[in-house]
């Protein structure tokens, strides 16, 4: 009796001394939220970069509406960044055929809204080409002058370009155009309208704008070799030709009048200005990949 005494005296010892340790416990909402809580990694805020192209200022990124075979909202960066993404086909194709690239150019433009219109996006038609009777080739239903006219769909973009260039010179209609100074982007405007290419009696102003507000007939200089003179009507006038003789703020080598001494603030695009040259006569006199200038270096500029 008393060894049961003794041995139940020992349990109830032994179970208070247990109880007695604190408790260490975790819930299921703890354990939850450490589990699913990401860890928390510290980024640096990403400012988004404005792309702009090679041969462009950075300007007002002003905003119209093309009318052609769709309406097409559009801004001047975004024709800037078409024109250079199809400048190389349109001097190919004057090279080749005898069209002013600034022609071809403006025409895409406008016919294609910049290349956002809706027949240059289902159909990669950038000049809005019938089908016409000639053509085997696919084809999309669009409507213009009527509902749902048949249009010449192209693989892609170059394709357009180039049977752009095949239908002018094909057709008999256009003829005379190919009488016209290769580089006369005026009389082609005029002569495209009178040729029937479009209804629109304002086409050829049209085409003369953009010609002259994006700079287009450098183009045509650079495939005849002429000298090229900015005309920019939405540009802020500019100021006189620059006598690189008298001016203090131009610094030409002494020894070498061809040479120009890269300032402070310089930029491919304002050394072109100055000594009316185009940036990429500047590139490849210099032998430049990219628009990347330094102060003190010196450039060839004549």
């Amino acid at each position: 009796m008393i060894k049961k005494i003794v041995l139940l005296f020992t349990v109830i010892v032994l179970a208070s001394c247990s109880s007695s340790k604190p408790a260490i416990a975790t819930t299921k909402k703890q354990a939850a939220a450490a589990v699913s809580r990401p860890k928390t990694v510290a980024t640096k805020k990403q400012t988004p970069v404005k792309p702009i192209g090679k041969n462009y200022p950075s300007t007002n990124n002003t905003t119209e509406v093309i009318q052609s075979t769709s309406k097409t909202v559009v801004t001047s960066d975004l024709v800037n960044a078409y024109i250079l993404q199809f400048k190389d086909i349109a001097m190919g194709n004057m090279q080749k055929y005898g069209i002013p690239a600034s022609i071809i150019l403006a025409q895409g433009i406008l016919e294609s809204g910049a290349g956002k219109g809706d027949l240059a996006v289902e159909a990669n038609n950038h000049f809005g080409i019938k089908c016409h009777k000639d053509w085997l080739g696919e084809s999309v239903r669009h409507d213009d002058d009527a509902e749902q006219e048949c249009f010449r769909k192209y693989p892609e973009a170059s394709e357009s370009y180039r049977d752009h260039a095949l239908f002018l010179v094909g057709k008999n209609r256009y003829a005379s155009l190919f009488t016209y100074e290769k580089d006369d982007y005026k009389a082609w405007a005029k002569g495209l309208r009178a040729c029937g290419y479009a209804t629109d009696p304002n086409y050829p102003d049209k085409l003369i704008s953009y010609i002259e507000r994006y700079n287009l007939h450098q183009y045509d200089c650079q495939v005849t070799g002429k000298n090229y003179v900015a005309i920019n009507k939405t540009a802020p006038a500019r100021k006189p030709t620059y006598d690189v003789n008298s001016d203090p703020k131009i610094n030409m080598n002494a020894s070498d009048p061809n040479l120009y001494e890269v300032q402070k603030g310089d930029t491919l695009y304002s050394i072109s200005k100055k000594f009316n040259v185009l940036v990429d006569d500047l590139k490849q006199k210099n032998n430049l990949t990219d628009n990347a200038i330094s102060i003190g270096q010196r450039l060839k500029v004549k």
